[in-house]
């Protein structure tokens, strides 16, 4: 199991233990578990991140901390958009969209606004930082 990959497992285990709250780096801020199936695997993985409410939709950014690649998990999305979300106690089915246009520029401002080191992996990065909107199934 890589570094990232014992991080995550603690951040979920608190997530799971805790009603959805964690400590630490995400400490205070707006957490889900994000479930997606590997487009080449076929391996469903869980990753925590840190979400915007968007009026009953849930926006996640795929800063990787303003690494100059993706994320596994956006490209996930991308092949395989049907998915599920843990937030606090629920488990909700969702369809993922990217976020374009205005859209996008609107809720990636709302994120820096309300998180400012999303303001910081936007410097650190010469791409754009894709915004994936999650709404739950009907």
């Amino acid at each position: 199991m890589s570094s990232q990959e014992d991080f995550n497992a603690k951040v979920i285990t608190e997530f799971r233990a805790n009603e959805g709250r964690v400590g630490g780096m995400f400490e205070g801020m707006p957490v889900l578990l994000l479930h997606h199936t590997g487009a080449r695997t076929g391996t469903e993985r869980v990753n925590p991140l840190v979400y915007l409410p968007d009026g009953g939709r849930y926006v996640v950014f795929a800063s990787k901390a303003g690494a100059p690649e993706n994320p596994a998990w956006y490209w996930n999305l991308r092949a395989n958009p049907r998915t599920r979300i843990e937030v606090g106690t629920e488990d909700l089915a969702v369809e993922a969209a990217q976020a374009q246009g205005e859209e996008r520029e609107r809720l990636f401002e709302e994120q820096k606004r309300r998180q400012p080191q999303f303001a910081e992996y936007e410097r650190k990065t010469d791409r754009v930082i894709p915004v994936m909107v999650l709404t739950p199934a009907a």
